[in-house]
Parts: C-alpha cells; sequence; structure tokens
C-alpha cells in the first residue's frame, strides 16, 4: 500500500512565527507529530510519503503514487483539509480523514468526499481501517469507545520530515487533562484521565531524533504536561540523566497549569533537564469568569505569585487569554493588559472566546439558542466570536483590538520582555557552547538593525542589553531570542485588526437584517 499522508496549511495565527522564520530560512515552527504518528502505527511494510502543505504543495508525482491519501487536521485548517479531498477525490483517490477537527464535526469531512472517517485516537482506530481494507471495504466511519493505553504508541516516523523547514520537534508524554474548563475540548477528545508513555519509550523517541541528527528545540506538546504529576517526575528524573549524557542537544518547552508554581520539585527538574518556557492557560484576571468557565484551578490563589514563581525558578512564561466570557464587565482586556504587564510575561496570547464542538460551552450554548456557527468560519484570533455574548460584541471586538495593538507595541513589548528576563532564574542546565551559524548570524544582524538603530527602539534596546549581560548574563541569549519575535507580532497585530474590523462590519450589516426579520435570527442562531 502506498500512503500519501497530507497536512493541510495552517491560516496565518498568533503561533505561524512566519515573518521570524523567513529570517532564518525556515518554513514552519512544528512538524505534524499526528501524521507521523499515524505513519508509525500503520504496517511498516506500506510506504510512506508526506507532504505538509506549509511547506510547499502535493507534486503531481506524489498524487500519482498514492494509492491511500489520508489527512488529518485541527479546526484552524479545515479549509485546506476540504481543499485536499476534494483534490484527492478529483483524481480517484481513497481518502481516510481523521484528527481533532474531523472527530469533533465529521459530518463536514464526510460531506467534502472521505472514504473513511478514521476518528478519536488512531491506537485503536487506524488497526480497524487496516482490517477494512484488507477487506476490500471503500468507505466507513470508524470509532473507538474507549481511550488507548498511550505506552502501546510506537516511535513516530521522524524521517518522513524535511527536517531543514522547521524550527523545533515535537514529541508527547501524555494525553488528556484532569480539569474540566467549560471551553476546552481537549477533555472532551482525550478524556479528564491523563495517560502518559513510560520514560523509556520517551527516551527512545528523543533517541532517534538525535540519531537522526537533530539538534535544536522540542516542544513537549502535552496539552497539560504535568497533569500527572508522579508520572513526569519519573520522566524527568531519567530525561536529566539522558539530557547531560548527550551533552544538553534538546531544549525543551511545553504547556502546563498554573499549579505548576506549587511544586518546586517539579520545576527545578524541568530547568535541570533544559526547559526554558513554559505556556499557562491563566485565561483571565477576573475570578467570577474563571468561576464561571469552571477553570477552578486558577482560583486557588495569586496568578502573580503563581507567574513570579515560575519566572524565577528559570522558566519564561507564555500564557493564553481569553476576552468575552459571559458576564464579563466592560474593561476585561484593560484588566487583561494590567496583569501581563504586571506579571512581566512577553508572549500572551489574546483572543475571544469560540465556542468549539464537543465542549460544554458549545452544548450550552446550543440549548440557549446563541450559536452563530455556520461550519464557513476559522476559529482563531483573527475572528469575531461565534456565538451571541452577554454585552455587546462590538464592545468586546474592539476592545480585544486595542489591547491586541497595545500588547504588542515594540516599545512595551521590549520593556516587558526585559522585565521578565531580569528576574529569570539562571539555567541548570550546561549545554556546551558553539558557535552561531551563518543563518543565526544573518538575523541577528537584522534584529540588531530594526530594534537598535532604524526603531525608536533603539535606546531602550541597547541599554537594556547592556543591563541584561551584566546583571542576568546567563539568559542573554534567550533574550535576544524573544526580543525577535516582536518581528512577527508587529505584522500579526495589523492582520488581526483589518480582520475583526473588516468581520465586525459585516457582522453589523447581519445585524440590521437579523433586526428586521426575527425568523432568520432564529436560524443564525441555531444554526
Amino acid at each position: 500500500m502506498k500512503v500519501l499522508l497530507i497536512y493541510p496549511v495552517f491560516p496565518q495565527t498568533f503561533w505561524s512565527y512566519d515573518t521570524l522564520l523567513d529570517l532564518v530560512d525556515l518554513k514552519v515552527l512544528f512538524p505534524p507529530l499526528g501524521l507521523i504518528t499515524v505513519a508509525g502505527i500503520l504496517p511498516q511494510e506500506w510506504d510512506f510519503k508526506l507532504c505538509d502543505r506549509n511547506i510547499r504543495p502535493v507534486t503531481e508525482a506524489e498524487w500519482e503514487w498514492a494509492d491511500l491519501v489520508i489527512l488529518s487536521a485541527m479546526i484552524v485548517q479545515k479549509q485546506d483539509l476540504i481543499d485536499q479531498i476534494q483534490e484527492a477525490k478529483k483524481r480517484g483517490k481513497l481518502v481516510a480523514v481523521g484528527g481533532p477537527y474531523p472527530t469533533s464535526v465529521p459530518n463536514e469531512a464526510q460531506a467534502a468526499g472521505a472514504d473513511f472517517l478514521v476518528l478519536d485516537e488512531g491506537e485503536i482506530t487506524l488497526p480497524l481501517l487496516v482490517e477494512a481494507l484488507e477487506k476490500g471495504e471503500t468507505s466507513g466511519i470508524l470509532r473507538a469507545t474507549e481511550k488507548p493505553d498511550v505506552t502501546i504508541t510506537p516511535i513516530p516516523r521522524y524521517d518522513l520530515l524535511e527536517f531543514d523547514a522547521y524550527d523545533s520537534m515535537s514529541v508527547q508524554f501524555s494525553r488528556g487533562c484532569p480539569f474540566q474548563c467549560e471551553f476546552c475540548d481537549i477533555i472532551t477528545l482525550y478524556g479528564r484521565k491523563p495517560r502518559t508513555k513510560d520514560p523509556q519509550q520517551l527516551l527512545k523517541e528523543l533517541d532517534y531524533l538525535y540519531e537522526l541528527g537533530w539538534r535544536r528545540g522540542v516542544f513537549m506538546v502535552d496539552d497539560n504536561f504535568i497533569g500527572n504529576k508522579r508520572n513526569v517526575k519519573r520522566l524527568l528524573k531519567e530525561l536529566k540523566v539522558w539530557q547531560a549524557e548527550h551533552h544538553y542537544p534538546f531544549r525543551f518547552n511545553t504547556e502546563a497549569s498554573v499549579d505548576l508554581a506549587q511544586d518546586p520539585e517539579l520545576m527545578d527538574l524541568m530547568v535541570e533537564c533544559y526547559f526554558d518556557a513554559v505556556f499557562l492557560g491563566i485565561e483571565t484576571p477576573d475570578e467570577e469568569s474563571l468561576t464561571l468557565t469552571k477553570k477552578f484551578q486558577n482560583t486557588r490563589g495569586s496568578l502573580l505569585e503563581a507567574v513570579d514563581t515560575i519566572t524565577r525558578h528559570g522558566l519564561r512564561p507564555m500564557a493564553g487569554f481569553i476576552i468575552g466570557f459571559d458576564g464579563e464587565k466592560k474593561g476585561a482586556a484593560d484588566r487583561i493588559i494590567r496583569f501581563v504587564e504586571q506579571a512581566a510575561i512577553p508572549t500572551a496570547m489574546f483572543g475571544m472566546l469560540q465556542a468549539l464542538p464537543t465542549t460544554a460551552l458549545w452544548d450550552r450554548l446550543e440549548k440557549e439558542g446563541r450559536l452563530f456557527y455556520d461550519g464557513r468560519q476559522d476559529i482563531n484570533q483573527r475572528t469575531l466570536m461565534n456565538f451571541i455574548p452577554t454585552r455587546p460584541i462590538e464592545e468586546i471586538a474592539q476592545e480585544f483590538v486595542d489591547a491586541f495593538w497595545t500588547l504588542y507595541d515594540p516599545e512595551v513589548f521590549l520593556e516587558r520582555t526585559y522585565r521578565c528576563f531580569l528576574k529569570l532564574g539562571a539555567p541548570k542546565a550546561t549545554p556546551p557552547a558553539k558557535f552561531p551559524n551563518w543563518k543565526d548570524l544573518r538575523a541577528l544582524s537584522i534584529i540588531i538593525w530594526r530594534q537598535g538603530v532604524k526603531r525608536k527602539t533603539r535606546w531602550k534596546f541597547w541599554r537594556y542589553l547592556i543591563s541584561i549581560l551584566r546583571q542576568n548574563p546567563a539568559v542573554w541569549e534567550h533574550y535576544l531570542i524573544v526580543c525577535a519575535h516582536i518581528e512577527h507580532f508587529m505584522v500579526y497585530r495589523t492582520i488581526v485588526r483589518d480582520d475583526i474590523h473588516g468581520q465586525l462590519q459585516e457582522f453589523k450589516q447581519k445585524q440590521k437584517q437579523l433586526q428586521t426579520t426575527p425568523s432568520l435570527l432564529d436560524s443564525v442562531a441555531h444554526s
């Protein structure tokens, strides 16, 4: 069987970093870990080719070669997923789709022409696909009623990737999260009981990456890396030894809940393993909104103190924030800005609340007749809310745009980054010094020219850099890398502003129609 794996295009998002990646001649931040895991699960006597369409288009030779086309996607990739299903069917190919988006909304992929819907987690449903193909079946919906034991998951087929195109590699230790946030689909897709791999199992994946020559960043893609603290500590104790024996070839970052701050041993282990950053789901400093959305883990102590503790341990904080919760009071965006500045979080992902299919929020809003998701819009920082909020959507949207513009003003970002790195704990891992390559030197020279010479940030840029070199010299390289991130956000904040304002105008026009046609309001609310 000749299998062509296709990963659909991402639109520009907060995490695209395309402007920044161009500086170092890279195409994409992360590889399609799901698809290369699929390739590892399927029979290894089959032949595989992978096309990540974020790097390049599918060639006609690849289309012609394939017996079976397999696609996986998140909801933000939905449009290109549909397009590629249709392209495959035009060529008479057998098509199988899976991943988070088809699992949540299977009818849309099926309507586009997919033959097999391989839903839920592949350790269970991919063998069902193989069995169906061996029987000569040409279509079907394959689902699982239980969650698989991830200790049986094989090593992903990293050899299928075009390494030179990616900034970081991805590995996964666990699936699932123990919390119950109303807006999150992780708990509905992967369950509330975190399942982990064995430490040696993950180390074998790192061995494979090392053998393939990878020597840069590795993102631990777990949606909550510390969901099972006992098992993650077991991993980190072994990873600490592995990293030292291999001279720290990988710099890690990951996602975790804020209760990480309550476990000094866990933070120390992470830093000793050469973790240098962690993404935190803070969402909002408004405790009423946190309680309403059942994010109780963020109400058990001071969020500012938690971020400060994590930073001082040596983990640069990144964080997610949301505006548009029910009952939210005017000025929510200003309160988020104030929190981000007080906590000195350089990278603050900010978006309007979206109802995701399968979540408790989706179910509640559907019962209340407040959804107006029509299956066409993407869901990211560039789209309006897909439900009727409890305060005017125009007010929420304008607050969001103004806040995003403020957070990523070059001077504001530089000052916030500087304050973060002044208190950032020094690394505990000691990788050998290495001379930067010409791409890194070129990128550095561009950053220095733009931020240290051309822009009005020039005086602060040099003053802050000298201060970091004097007061916290161990983090200067990491500091400059984060300073460079503004090159992406300066471009992206303009895209966000223009897209939201454009959609807001469309929304106002639709609103006028709804006010004159009550029956239309009912149809939109329930679509």
